[in-house]
């Protein structure tokens, strides 16, 4: 079987966009999980062979463990994507574990895409969805706290502990957890008290208030290239053939990112269907 790889170029570029691409919060826990900085970075390009059918959240992975490998203080990587299963039956997977000059490591890894909905739930973390409503920041953080992290003391994870001489109240947990957030356009009030607000990428807009951008040009990337930085030399498309594209997406229930053109000038944002 032929299998298809990724372009080169827009691989550097998604890796780029990867690594510029802040951590959700800073400092403090959040929900109890503590960031894993990696700040540290001596750059390598990322030259792996990635098949073109990797799903975002893998591709992802593959970039943090690319930057693991050349961090500085180093880290060392023990094992990834460590599936367990009890009794023939999958309960999880852990994704990664690393050795630090500290000691090991265990690391679960997030990247997400988000609009601020001031509709939608009652505090700052939960105004935070998904461009399809299908997920949210809540439930992503209570799934780490309350089922990833907890997987690192499951009677099957030790048994693979053991094989690499870990004891599991010697490995620290946390998390790498970053976020491209949107918000409505023009919107004005203060959202940011527990998360970073450099994470905001663009904005989001209904199909009826496209029509204030008629005059410019659009792009709707694939989704293994929504973690790059908005690449000015693509084929652009007027705003005619930009509502027929979008008017697909958006009948199938599905939020597409796309890039604008303003005279030079880029955006990221998402078309909304709700």
């Amino acid at each position: 079987m032929h299998l298809l790889f990724m372009k080169t170029h827009y691989l550097h570029q998604n890796f780029e966009g990867y690594l510029r691409t802040p951590l959700l919060w800073n400092n403090n826990a959040l929900y109890g999980l503590k960031q894993c900085f990696l700040s540290d970075y001596v750059f390598c390009d990322f030259n792996e062979k990635v098949p073109k059918n990797l799903r975002l959240g893998q591709l992802v992975e593959r970039f943090v463990m690319h930057q693991i490998k050349y961090s500085t203080p180093p880290l060392r990587l023990l094992a990834a994507n460590i599936t367990i299963i009890d009794n023939k039956r999958t309960v999880g997977e852990i994704d990664a574990l690393l050795m630090s000059e500290n000691g090991p490591i265990h690391l679960e890894i997030a990247y997400k895409f988000y609009l601020y909905d001031p509709d939608f739930g009652n505090d700052e973390l939960s105004h935070w969805i998904g461009p399809n409503r299908k997920d949210n920041l809540i439930q992503k953080l209570n799934k780490l706290k309350n089922r990833q992290l907890p997987l690192l003391y499951h009677s099957e994870t030790q048994k693979f502990l053991g094989d690499l001489n870990l004891i599991p109240n010697d490995i620290e947990q946390l998390v790498l957890f970053k976020a491209q957030l949107f918000v409505p356009i023009d919107y004005q009030n203060d959202i940011f008290f527990k998360l970073n607000p450099k994470c905001v990428k663009g904005f989001y807009i209904k199909p009826d208030d496209l029509q204030q951008f008629k005059a410019f040009q659009f792009y709707i990337p694939e989704k293994t290239d929504w973690l790059m930085d908005v690449d000015e030399n693509v084929k652009w498309i007027n705003y005619d053939d930009f509502v027929i594209n979008i008017k697909k997406w958006l009948d199938k229930q599905i939020a597409p990112l796309c890039w604008l053109n303003k005279n030079g000038v880029f955006s990221k944002f998402f078309v909304i269907w709700w």
